[in-house]
């Protein structure tokens, strides 16, 4: 094991100075992407509902679905984890079209507003609360409609703001703050060392032209968060070079030393909250029973509007033809059903990491905020899990039983939990040795455990 570590250590210098060399085709693979995305989100809006007879194989719609929705995003998220932000620099559609049209766009300052700290958590949630309202995972409009409108959304920002650079991408991409979270699990970074840097400053070493189009801070760099694994910045000033490191080095070493409390309300709220309730809500018994508590409710009093008004299919999903119509009433139920899953979830995870913080030491947001990065391991697997399970009804629907996939689910949710109470014992110790380490990692098993059971009830309940 050590010689294929030391094997891949010796390679991945070489790999970045490639990457360097071959700009240009990243480039032109970009565009490519570009055409695919077009294909895939855009054609199929204006097509026909596939009928009762469609299959994969013979109807765009139903390709587009599974090739967008079960191939290309749970598996983006997974590349996250092994090779870090590389889709963001090498295939992102929305990030190469910001940059170009940054590069000849105004070129204004970035205001405040856009680098307020909230946006990665606000965003996600809106938009996957959104998608849950119209039934993005079901039908192309709304898939058109909220990443059409997103990648407008970053067109139009690199336009105003930026000279060559991918604001949107650095600040208000709706999935900016997931990508950041998961890349600090890669096993792949670009690393700064600091000694040549010094050495060259020193030498009073001319600053070579580098364009880092999500500006990153390349003297200060210390993981994988914010970089897009683009290359550009290979071997600058002799200090930048790709490295292997190990999976767990980012959470337990650099994290606690940068705490964001806006990273701590995306993984507890976000993806393990809003993420979670959005899958759970169309099998959930407490959505249908809150949803029949109310009708009965405005029937008792005489007030049916609620009961049979229908949305634009912009604002609920409202297919007669496909006899899927959300109401007023559900589209409320709905929203307040992902809303306050989210909230309980959150706030019953949030206080476990408080008990750990405790049990560790004594109180301590930084502590808490650090304990909270334990848990992206077992976040990223749900989402994942998530997405891929559209995958898998997909797949069914064409006559493929997938019996391992059962098994799968298991695996993985417990490879990601055994994870997630690994970084928190190594988090604890830090700050705790003995019985407070363990009751700390045991208090984080807890949070581990109640997350693990959501996602067993959503799969096996």
């Amino acid at each position: 094991m050590g010689s294929v570590f030391r094997g891949w250590s010796a390679r991945a210098p070489q790999l970045g100075d490639w990457l360097l060399r071959h700009q240009g085709g990243i480039r032109r693979t970009q565009w490519i992407v570009v055409a695919l995305y077009v294909l895939l989100v855009a054609l199929p809006a204006f097509l026909p509902l596939p009928g009762p007879a469609a299959h994969l194989w013979n109807n765009l719609t139903l390709a587009a679905q599974f090739a967008f929705w079960g191939i290309w995003w749970p598996f983006v998220l997974l590349s996250m984890v092994l090779v870090g932000r590389a889709w963001c620099g090498f295939f992102c559609p929305e990030g190469a079209l910001t940059e170009m049209v940054s590069r000849r766009g105004r070129g204004r300052a970035i205001p405040r507003w856009v680098t307020w700290g909230g946006w990665p958590f606000l965003a996600f949630a809106m938009t996957t609360l959104y998608g849950q309202m119209i039934s993005v995972y079901q039908y192309p409009r709304p898939v058109l409609l909220i990443l059409g409108g997103s990648t407008v959304a970053a067109i139009a920002v690199g336009y105003l703001y930026g000279r060559d650079k991918r604001v949107w991408c650095r600040f208000l991409c709706p999935v900016n703050g997931v990508f950041g979270l998961l890349a600090k699990l890669a096993p792949l970074h670009f690393r700064v060392d600091d000694g040549a840097w010094r050495a060259s400053q020193a030498r009073h070493q001319p600053l070579a032209k580098i364009n880092c189009a999500p500006m990153v801070a390349i003297p200060t760099m210390k993981g994988g968060e914010r970089c897009h694994m683009c290359g550009r910045c290979s071997g600058f000033r002799g200090a930048v070079s790709l490295t292997v490191r190990s999976p767990n080095a980012e959470i337990v070493s650099v994290a606690g030393d940068r705490p964001d409390p806006w990273q701590t309300v995306l993984i507890l709220f976000g993806l393990m909250g809003v993420a979670f309730a959005a899958f759970d809500w169309a099998t959930s018994d407490w959505y249908v029973a809150a949803k029949q508590f109310l009708a009965e409710a405005l029937v008792d009093h005489g007030i049916l509007w609620p009961l049979e008004a229908r949305a634009p299919w912009w604002l609920f999903t409202n297919y007669p033809a496909r006899n899927d119509v959300l109401t007023l009433l559900d589209g409320a139920v709905l929203v307040g059903y992902i809303a306050s899953l989210a909230a309980a979830m959150g706030s019953a995870l949030l206080a476990l990491l408080g008990l750990a913080t405790v049990a560790a030491g004594g109180w301590s947001w930084r502590r808490i905020h650090h304990f909270a990065q334990a848990l992206v391991p077992l976040a990223a697997a749900g989402v994942f899990l998530g997405l891929s399970a559209l995958t898998v009804s997909l797949l069914r629907s064409e006559g493929l039983t997938l019996a391992w996939v059962g098994p799968a689910r298991m695996a993985l949710l417990a490879g990601a939990g055994t994870w997630s109470l690994w970084l928190a014992w190594r988090i604890a110790g830090l700050s705790a040795t003995g019985t407070r380490r363990v009751a700390a990692t045991a208090a984080v098993g807890l949070a581990v455990a109640l997350a693990v059971a959501g996602w067993a009830h959503l799969f096996w309940g």
